[in-house]
């Protein structure tokens, strides 16, 4: 079963439990994917469902920074829950020290010396954790530390 299918057959059965937060967040997750289709103009690869959920993902990190600072906790939460099911769908998220193993490699295979070579070491570190479902923002902070020290 493609990772679509398991999604769309995931949502029916929420609906069937009536679990409103799944629900919900399935139904987004689905129109981002019909919506995706419809601009390709044809069926998406699990590769391509997976880049979706990993931006639908970053949004959604967004916006609950966005809530927190305006002091709205209640949507803040709503947005973590809908995290929480949509990266059911992605694999394991690299850990910190695989990061930092890869920014590592990356420095040295680059040659990268200054804060000037951090989109190179960016670039090199992201190929490294290709599949990995790496948070960018993680690997930018832990590429700045190791570059500025």
């Amino acid at each position: 079963m493609s990772l679509k299918q398991q999604i769309f057959s995931d949502m029916t059965a929420a609906m069937k439990a009536k679990d409103a937060a799944r629900t919900s967040t399935l139904r987004m997750v689905k129109a981002a994917i019909t919506n995706r289709e419809k601009e390709g103009g044809g069926e998406i690869s699990d590769e391509d469902v997976q880049k979706l959920l990993r931006s639908q993902v970053k949004q959604r990190r967004d916006s609950v920074e966005q809530y927190q600072k305006g002091g709205r906790q209640d949507l803040a939460d709503k947005e973590q829950a809908e995290i929480a099911i949509i990266e059911a769908y992605l694999p394991q998220a690299a850990s910190q020290e695989e990061i930092d193993q890869a920014v590592a490699a990356a420095i040295a295979e680059t040659g990268a010396a200054s804060m000037k070579d951090m989109g190179g070491v960016m670039k090199a570190t992201m190929a490294k954790l290709a599949g990995k479902n790496a948070d960018g923002k993680m690997v930018s902070e832990a590429v700045k530390a190791k570059l500025s020290s």
